[in-house]
């Protein structure tokens, strides 16, 4: 069962934000001494536009959903390691109340995060406010062959409150070679009778996915170019080793597609990863979003949606 978390300890948890930070292989934030008092949803924001909605697996989710990363302060900041620090000291567990609530304002019913220390006793506490944004969370317990570890966190988050699960992309990666591993982990999410994905980092996972049948919902795939600076220089700054080998894979595949790491950590404009996510079929996209960014980047996935080259796609959309 989740541990139960009083108030000032979900603010100094949240603030460090330290299990996604250790289990990525950074040092731990240090913890925010300004953050008193417990966050709070207050009234609903009113925003210029919504998004427009898919689904998958029977769940009804807006086609761009917020990212995790910066909510758990892991920025993907290259070498810029007072970024961290930084993140850290702007989403404070009350901005990040704030900034899911701006989310469902614009039609973004759905965060995509982990099980970074504190989160889990934070989205409870976001949905007892009435907080209504739908968590769609990759458990990152280890997976062994009894599965017990995995299952206690699984059954955690359901305590929490969970809307769907996926396969961890780092752990997906390095079970490339146990496909046997990989349904037992999706079998396990599967018994909590919630929607189930896999995410990749490697285009080896959807295809090994696909060759052995595994009964998941969907995908997660990181997906972008190459045309930014720092994208061959091996430090933190590309997820996406051959952009024109994922359309290819993809285009046969005939499940929802969650397009992740699109804009390479920032390196890629919004508008220019939109538009390669979409016309080269994607069919849903993460965008990790700072509270202030979200009314202008779902105004450019309105606009991008509409355009031709995004409606005469060559690949069917899926959700």
């Amino acid at each position: 069962m989740a541990r139960k978390m009083n108030r000032r300890g979900f603010v100094a948890a949240t603030a460090l934000g330290a299990g996604m930070a250790t289990a990525a292989g950074m040092p731990a934030l240090p913890q925010n001494a300004s953050a008193q008092d417990a966050p709070s949803v207050q009234k609903p924001i009113k925003a210029k536009q919504q998004i427009p909605s898919g689904t998958i697996g029977g769940l009804t989710i807006g086609r761009m959903l917020l990212g995790g990363n910066l909510l758990t302060h892991y920025t993907h900041s290259r070498d810029l390691k007072y970024v961290y620090n930084l993140a850290a000291h702007y989403n404070t567990p009350e901005k990040i109340f704030e900034t899911m609530r701006i989310a469902e304002a614009h039609g973004i019913t759905a965060v995509v995060i982990h099980t970074a220390k504190g989160i889990v006793d934070g989205m409870r506490e976001y949905k007892k406010q009435g907080g209504k944004i739908q968590w769609i969370i990759c458990p990152t317990a280890k997976i062994t062959e009894d599965m017990a570890e995995y299952t206690q966190s699984c059954q955690e988050c359901i305590d929490a409150g969970v809307d769907a699960f996926y396969l961890w992309g780092v752990q997906a990666d390095r079970l490339t070679g146990k496909p046997d591993l990989i349904k037992k982990a999706v079998n396990t999410m599967r018994s909590f009778d919630v929607p189930v994905g896999v995410a990749a980092h490697q285009l080896s996972v959807i295809e090994v996915c696909e060759k052995e049948k595994v009964k998941c919902d969907f995908y997660l795939k990181t997906f972008h170019h190459h045309s930014y600076p720092s994208a061959k220089l091996n430090h933190d700054s590309s997820w996406c080793e051959d952009a024109g080998k994922v359309i290819e894979v993809m285009s046969k595949v005939e499940k929802p597609w969650i397009a992740y790491k699109v804009m390479a950590a920032g390196a890629i404009p919004p508008k220019n990863a939109l538009e390669h996510t979409f016309i080269n079929g994607a069919d849903f996209v993460i965008f990790g979003m700072f509270d202030y960014e979200i009314d202008e980047d779902t105004r450019l996935l309105n606009q991008v949606l509409a355009l031709e080259k995004v409606k005469n796609r060559s690949r069917k959309w899926f959700g």
